[in-house]
């Protein structure tokens, strides 16, 4: 376990080291790395983020699952609190990127962000406003409040999103790609049929597949 600290806050870092002698880790002695975000579960749902975070490890990314939570002292989101707390979140994302960026073992010129449905919203948040990030996945997540408005500029986008879904409904992917197509970015997107927010049986399978080959293609090693 990793930290760093912000606003007196102690921020802890769960470090996934890039599998050795992988493709995507190139020749050189730092690799890519990829903050991992979590959605309003939390540490509810770690099991699932730390296999998330293995699996891209083993693809050849370090990987930071940033626990963004401990800002506001919460293991999940307090709803009742989003609003006031969600600014604080953004700016421990901001801070973590210049962290990840700095580790001995990172190529800071290959970040990118994975994030889950609130998490998918801060890594935009954040992109918005750091050239450093050079690639999002969007699993399952909304656009911030007034964000298109903005004209932000945003690195490639992979959107991950199911058509039934009841938490974040599949209007705000389709926003998303509005946005990506009005700023001129590259982008893909996969929308799942019959899948809610989280994706099961072959959807979870094709969209780990899709990860995969998305981040390979922007900071795999011929982005070295």
């Amino acid at each position: 376990m990793l930290s760093f600290t912000i606003g007196g806050q102690l921020i802890e870092v769960e470090w996934f080291a890039a599998s050795s002698g992988s493709a995507a880790g190139g020749t050189g002695l730092n690799g890519p790395a990829i903050l991992l975000l979590d959605g309003a579960d939390g540490l509810t749902f770690a099991d699932g983020y730390r296999l998330a975070a293995r699996t891209i490890a083993a693809s050849g990314y370090h990987v930071a699952f940033l626990l963004y939570l401990d800002r506001t002292g919460d293991r999940r989101v307090a709803y009742s609190r989003l609003r006031q707390d969600y600014p604080l979140w953004a700016a421990t994302v901001r801070d973590a990127v210049s962290w990840l960026a700095s580790q001995p073992s990172v190529d800071s010129n290959r970040l990118g962000i994975v994030g889950v449905s609130l998490g998918a919203a801060l890594a935009f948040e954040t992109a918005a406003s750091d050239l450093r990030i050079k690639a999002i996945v969007d699993y399952s997540g909304p656009l911030p409040e007034g964000y298109a408005m903005r004209q932000p500029r945003l690195p490639r986008t992979l959107i991950l999103h199911g058509a039934s879904d009841p938490v974040v409904p599949v209007s705000q992917a389709q926003a998303i790609e509005r946005l990506l197509k009005e700023l001129g970015t590259d982008y893909e997107v996969k929308i799942y049929s019959g899948q809610g927010h989280g994706f099961t049986g072959a959807a979870q399978f094709d969209s780990a597949a899709r990860i995969a080959s998305f981040l390979d293609q922007h900071l795999g090693p011929d982005q070295a």
